[in-house]
């Protein structure tokens, strides 16, 4: 008979106390790098339908370029300089007006974190600020397929192993294995819904149904084991009782 999480050794629960406390960290900060960058899609904090519509069907009245400037990236830059960038932009993106006026400004307000060094797009080259003058279509096809497969195996793996710790709690049975299976169904809904929002826009809600359930259920599975592991049983919630097989 497997041991339960509240009998376990003290070496385990350490061990499994570890990996949780920084799973739970990890995906506090995964929430936190959506809100700040898929979430200020639209130019308003948080998290909106919008915001998924804008980062994966794209606004398709403007370009990329404009809506980072009015979105994540508008604290960066006065509202004159982004007027202009804007403007040259929607004006075809003309490459007479890079040396004299959009150069100095890509200089000024962009470089430091879009160059040749870093893990962002390198705007000092002519033809990468054109392409972002583009009109937004979206995320591309080959960064679908990259983050698809990067979420797919990743998260797997730490939905495996929160399920694996959470299935030596006391839980009632059928609504352990529902939430042990919780996480990689919405974790699939919510990588199909990208490709799906990035051809049919009205697909954007089923993403965020996505997060939100493997989000939950992830957090009750987290919650539980590490509450049985350190509580008294006298302090649990009576809905964990159980009888033992």
């Amino acid at each position: 008979m497997m041991n339960t999480l509240f009998q376990l050794p003290m070496k385990y629960k350490v061990l499994f106390t570890g990996y949780l406390i920084t799973i739970g960290f990890g995906l506090l900060m995964a929430g936190a790098q959506i809100m700040l960058t898929h979430g200020m899609a639209d130019g308003k904090p948080g998290l909106s339908i919008e915001d998924i519509v804008y980062s994966y069907y794209g606004n398709r009245s403007g370009s990329k370029l404009e809506a980072m400037l009015e979105g994540a990236m508008k604290p960066m830059a006065p509202d004159d300089a982004r007027f202009e960038l804007i403007q040259w932009a929607r004006d075809g993106s003309p490459a007479e007006l890079w040396k004299p006026k959009i150069e100095p400004l890509i200089q000024r307000y962009c470089a430091a974190c879009h160059n040749a060094t870093s893990a962002q797009p390198d705007f000092t080259r002519f033809e990468n600020l054109k392409k972002a003058a583009e009109v937004d279509r979206g995320a591309s096809y080959n960064s679908l397929t990259r983050s698809s497969h990067i979420h797919l195996f990743g998260i797997a793996f730490i939905f495996m192993f929160m399920g694996w710790i959470f299935a030596m709690a006391e839980f009632p049975h059928p609504w352990q294995s529902l939430l042990i299976a919780t996480p990689f169904v919405f974790l699939v809904v919510d990588v199909i819904s990208w490709w799906l929002t990035k051809s049919f826009y009205q697909f954007a809600w089923l993403t965020m149904l996505g997060g939100i359930g493997y989000s939950l259920a992830s957090t009750v599975m987290l919650l539980t084991s590490l509450a049985q592991m350190w509580l008294p049983k006298e302090r649990w919630l009576a809905f964990w009782t159980r009888e033992s097989p």
